[in-house]
């Protein structure tokens, strides 16, 4: 699908007493990571849990994340940073997935137990011959009970290769991106309040056994003859503004410019793919939200979208079921919606 295109360049500009962090969008014919340095994984990342389940290859330039019956595993970024341009190209476990989770996302969960933000990619697996599913979403201040999930179907196989995501945050929206493709775009609002993530996080990366929730609801479970299950990660950009762990204060001045606008024509392309992949969005669900959240943009075309593919959830006649789904708490202690 050659439509799929997003250039966006954030610009680093140095000054003499400290680095001064600058969003900018403007049209270029280069993918982003041509713009921005590709650092190694003991550069950028330091081990989680999963011991020897995960292998660095190729001199730091290849990670392998791999769940078995034994442990999952995963990594997390050595800074802190508030804001920024955030990417990593990922290939997905083939074959039978059916409960794997592999999540690339950012959170300060473990410095703010009760009132954590947060930003998230996440991969659920499938049974055999039904593709990955892949989720997005969002908290801030702890409110993990306010769900803000989107769920898609990929136009590719994300077992058969690499393919780059990306996450841009500013102190004014959150940008999802796949292989430079802006798929959701979330504007903050004065009426959010503290539910957008505001304070400095960290970046993960994990694959986990989610045999409760993530494949039709636990209806299938993870299998381990299929196991090892591994996840690989490459070409990791990190592009922000870093955070003293200990001051908690910013190592970057305010940021200038945060206007991380997409463009008229890479607008076109995220509409098609959300109006053509989304399955699932809190925005349109009846059942959960009786009145769209406040940063809701709707639109006619993905309302009818998704009310095709599940009357009873996006329809009008899920407002008379009332209610709210139910949410689990993972080992990453994330909350996650188990009624998909």
């Amino acid at each position: 699908m050659g439509w799929f295109h997003f250039p966006l360049v954030l610009l680093l500009l140095l000054s003499s007493s400290a680095m001064v962090f600058v969003l900018v969008c403007c049209s270029s014919s280069s993918s982003m990571n041509n713009n921005f340095p590709i650092i190694s994984f003991e550069d950028g990342y330091t081990p989680l849990f999963g011991d020897n389940n995960l292998i660095i290859h190729k001199d730091g330039k290849l990670v392998h994340l791999t769940l078995d019956q034994r442990t999952g595993s995963g990594f997390v970024s050595h800074e802190l940073y508030l804001h920024g341009y955030f990417s990593a190209k990922i290939k997905l476990p083939s074959d039978y997935t059916a409960g794997v989770v592999v999540a690339f996302y950012m959170s300060n969960g473990d410095m703010f137990k009760k009132n954590h933000d947060e930003i998230d990619f996440e991969f659920l697996g499938n049974i055999r011959g039904r593709n990955w599913r892949m989720q997005t979403n969002f908290y801030g201040n702890g409110s993990t009970k306010t769900g803000r999930e989107e769920r898609y179907n990929l136009w590719f196989d994300p077992s058969q290769d690499f393919h780059q995501y990306s996450i841009l945050w500013t102190d004014s929206k959150i940008i999802f991106y796949v292989d430079n493709v802006p798929i959701r775009e979330v504007k903050r609002t004065e009426s959010m309040g503290g539910d957008f993530p505001s304070k400095p996080m960290t970046l993960y990366a994990t694959i986990w056994d989610a045999s409760d929730w993530a494949t039709d609801g636990g209806k299938y479970r993870v299998n381990y003859k299929y196991a090892p299950y591994v996840a690989e990660f490459k070409d990791f950009v990190m592009h922000g503004c870093r955070v003293d762990p200990i001051e908690n204060v910013a190592m970057c001045n305010n940021v200038q410019n945060s206007r991380a606008n997409i463009m008229p024509k890479h607008r076109i392309e995220m509409e098609n793919f959300r109006n053509n992949h989304m399955t699932y969005s809190y925005c349109y669900d009846r059942v959960r939200y009786q009145v769209p959240l406040p940063e809701c943009v709707i639109s006619f075309q993905e309302a009818e979208a998704l009310r095709k593919l599940d009357p009873a959830t996006f329809g009008d006649g899920g407002r008379r079921r009332g209610g709210k789904r139910g949410h689990h708490q993972s080992k990453g202690g994330k909350a996650e919606d188990a009624s998909f």
